[in-house]
């Protein structure tokens, strides 16, 4: 429910800013809300504002939502190898050094998240500390250093702003021409408004549900190379091995851009809704490259 809640009021809060802004940059520039064009600017700015306030939230609600506890002063031996290995990894990436986090849960898992190469967070679940050896954490963990240093998160934005923009805008293009083909013949009168935004909201889901096949995919490709990463960091063996560990893994807890960033995801009926490939995938791409 907290997670939830979080949810709705950061949307909420951009929806209420972002309307704010618009009306009066409409206003200073001139700009006809209802041209191609000022509807063009309306979806970017609701697009990418929204993918990139999230962006910037992230650690914020990543911490707030899995109630994950930084380690600002390592209390024991196990806290002590998390700061030291992380801090090993981020200096043979070439990113700063990220906070370290452990969350709470009973799952096999871990994620990143961040702003940018320099400011971002990595946790781990206490199910990863107990089911995993050292070797394959240690290989968890440089998997989603290469996250980081892939710049993956802030790509992640990019692309689900252009995926958000073209949506809004389409859906509005659409919903405005069934308005036009719909209008009384005998008085001329369009669909009234609510019928209209009604239509957005119908069209808006099913453009989405489309668009979404596109960031799930650059998600799993994305994977292939963090695994990479992690290879070239720690050796192909404790990934593969980290890999193998994962098959007896849970279901997924996180959501959004934290399941999407973790070492495992969620289950799915097709493989086009997946933000990770099948593990069997994974693992057969390791083992075909030339890391040692």
């Amino acid at each position: 429910m907290k997670r939830i809640v979080l949810f709705l009021i950061t949307n909420l809060a951009v929806v209420l800013v972002a309307g704010i802004v618009l009306s009066v940059v409409f206003s200073v520039l001139g700009i006809n809300s209802q041209s191609l064009g000022g509807l063009l600017i309306f979806a970017a700015v609701f697009g990418f504002g929204g993918s990139f306030i999230s962006l910037l939230m992230s650690k914020w609600l990543a911490k707030r939502s899995t109630r994950a506890v930084v380690i600002d002063r390592p209390v024991n031996a196990t806290e002590q190898w998390l700061v030291e290995t992380v801090k090993r990894q981020a200096n043979l990436a070439g990113i700063g050094m990220p906070e370290v986090a452990v969350y709470d849960s009973p799952e096999i898992n871990a994620f990143a998240t961040g702003a940018s190469r320099n400011n971002a967070l990595v946790a781990v679940s206490t199910g990863l500390l107990q089911n995993m050896t050292q070797d394959e954490a240690e290989a968890v963990l440089a998997h989603e250093v290469s996250h980081i240093a892939n710049g993956d998160m802030i790509t992640l934005a990019l692309i689900q702003g252009v995926v958000n923009t073209f949506v809004i805008f389409l859906a509005r293009v659409v919903a405005g021409l069934i308005s036009n083909l719909m209008q009384n013949e005998e008085d001329g009168e369009t669909v009234g408004g609510f019928a209209y935004m009604m239509t957005v909201v119908v069209l808006e889901l099913l453009f989405g549900f489309l668009a979404s096949t596109v960031v799930f995919w650059f998600s799993r490709q994305r994977e292939f190379r963090a695994d990479s990463g992690s290879a070239a960091l720690v050796g192909k063996q404790k990934m593969i091995a980290a890999l193998e560990r994962l098959k007896t893994n849970r279901e997924s807890e996180l959501e959004g851009s934290m399941m999407a960033f973790g070492i495992a995801g969620k289950r799915s009926m097709s493989e086009l809704f997946m933000s990770h490939p099948p593990l069997e995938q994974r693992i057969q791409a390791l083992r075909t490259t030339e890391h040692a």
